[in-house]
């Protein structure tokens, strides 16, 4: 897949845990996991939002274009 999501690079940067994520951005631990591992075929925007607000961060800085 094209796009690499560094969701986990992003929680290491931060130093914050699967756990306390969920909790700020109110979305299951599963769900977030699935993004960590790679195997989301979609994420809305509000959700990207609500982690980039999390992470302080950009979008660019979890979600990546490979060739």
């Amino acid at each position: 897949m094209p796009i690499v999501i560094n969701l986990d690079v992003m929680m290491a940067r931060r130093k914050m845990s699967l756990n306390e994520l969920s909790e700020k951005v109110g979305i299951t631990i599963s769900n977030l996991s699935i993004l960590k591992t790679g195997k989301a075929k979609a994420i809305r925007i509000e959700t990207l939002e609500a982690i980039c607000k999390a992470l302080d961060c950009q979008p660019g800085d979890i979600l990546e274009f490979v060739k």
